[in-house]
């Protein structure tokens, strides 16, 4: 039998900042009540000429992901944009998104049938593009073609050829990339079309995409 007072609604916070800055994160989520985090190293894509001409345009990135309740998310959200002041240009991003179901965490119960979580109008989409090292650049170049302003790609490779990395509970193989992109809702259709078109994800084992509701954001303007 369930216990009802366990049901609690969980949020996978993301936040993503310059190399470097991750432990920051962790600490200040910490203190915040979130106590589990995980990392990725990534690189950003800024699309600039100049840039480009300097060999700037690319950025190693941290991704870190947490999970935790609603109330320790809304929480934790504010203090990692006090201290990080995102809504500044090139500060970083920090956005929100529903779990619907959470294994594996002390206290946690999986709920079956639950109703969606998701929010009803949210303005933003995060559009996740599993592919074969080396389309990355590929996934980028078709998402900006259809109005995005870049990604982060994210690189899920063990230390070892027979490791594997897990992310959302797909194995993700030590030769492929993540690219995560941060839409405006109205512009996702056009951003996966595209990407879907030029990478052919519909053929077997070309990749795999997924989309996420993002419930509230700061440093994507």
């Amino acid at each position: 039998m369930e216990n009802v007072y366990n049901k609690k609604r969980y949020e996978l916070l993301c936040v993503i900042v310059n190399y470097g800055l991750g432990s920051k994160v962790i600490k200040t989520a910490k203190e915040n009540g979130i106590s589990g985090c995980t990392v990725f190293l990534g690189k950003g894509t800024i699309k600039s000429h100049i840039l480009e001409l300097l060999g700037l345009n690319d950025t190693r990135k941290e991704i870190v992901f947490m999970i935790t309740d609603s109330n320790s998310s809304h929480e934790a959200f504010k203090a990692l944009n006090k201290k990080f002041k995102f809504e500044k240009h090139n500060h970083g991003i920090v956005f929100s998104t529903s779990v619907s179901n959470l294994l594996g965490v002390r206290n946690c119960i999986y709920e079956k049938n639950t109703e969606s979580r998701g929010v009803e109008d949210t303005m933003y989409n995060a559009i996740f593009t599993v592919v074969d090292r080396g389309k990355a650049e590929q996934v980028i170049d078709a998402a900006v073609s259809a109005g995005s302003k870049g990604g982060t790609i994210i690189n899920a490779r063990g230390s070892g050829i027979h490791e594997t990395n897990m992310l959302f509970s797909m194995v993700i193989e030590p030769e492929k990339e993540i690219v995560m992109i941060l839409s405006e809702k109205n512009l996702t259709d056009a951003i996966v079309l595209s990407i879907r078109d030029a990478l052919k994800i519909d053929e077997p084992g070309m990749g795999i995409m997924f989309i996420l509701d993002i419930n509230k954001a700061y440093g994507l303007v």
